[in-house]
């Protein structure tokens, strides 16, 4: 039938998940390595969203709960958004761009360990 419909002259649709994904896959998979303490709620690579519930980092009593999207295909600072908030509210600006540098960083390690550079 795809054949078919290609003779002519249709395009033949995308095979399921076969789809371009426009998000740098180590942004995403640092994302969610950084912060798997959190309950992800929703996950969707495709538009690059990722929201959490509320967790409990390792050794602290604080809970948190975030919303990253990874926009662009670059692995670059520019490409992450990272909101972080806690029970009482938002955080601290610096707590929030520690966690930004921290998925950068494991960004960087999984691009190296992958070869890419």
């Amino acid at each position: 039938m795809l054949s078919a419909l290609a003779a002519c002259g249709g395009q033949a649709p995308t095979p399921r998940g076969a789809e371009n994904v426009a998000v740098n896959r180590y942004l995403w998979a640092a994302s969610l390595d950084v912060l798997s303490f959190l309950p992800i709620q929703t996950a969707d690579p495709f538009t690059g969203v990722i929201s959490t519930g509320f967790g409990t980092p390792p050794g602290t009593n604080r809970a948190y709960r975030a919303n990253i999207q990874v926009t662009d295909p670059a692995l670059d600072a520019r490409s992450l958004n990272v909101a972080l908030q806690s029970r009482s509210g938002p955080v601290a600006l610096e707590t929030q761009r520690a966690i930004e540098d921290a998925i950068l960083s494991r960004a960087r390690q999984l691009r190296i360990a992958d070869g890419a550079l």
